[in-house]
């Protein structure tokens, strides 16, 4: 999973106080692990080594898919349901 934030303050066209970006972006494993993170006060290009066969391990072994109910799916894929 890749977690993207900006960085710098930015001040709205109106004027106002503005709001400050933390950064800190992150790139990290299904398990959580953290394999990239990006500093707090400037712009980067962040990269990650991915191990495959890693990931491949944990959804053999995390089979968190395997129970969906693809069935119930059907509302999900159409922009708006027929309310008749």
């Amino acid at each position: 999973m890749a977690a993207i934030n900006r960085v710098g303050h930015e001040v709205p066209s109106s004027g106002g106080a503005g709001i400050e970006f933390w950064g800190t972006s992150f790139i990290c494993d299904p398990q959580g692990v953290v394999l990239a993170e990006a500093s707090v006060d400037r712009e980067e290009i962040l990269l990650a080594d991915i191990d495959l066969a890693h990931l491949e391990d944990i959804r053999r072994n995390w089979p968190f898919f395997r129970d969906r109910r693809t069935d119930e799916y059907n509302g999900v894929t159409q922009r708006f349901l027929d309310q008749s």
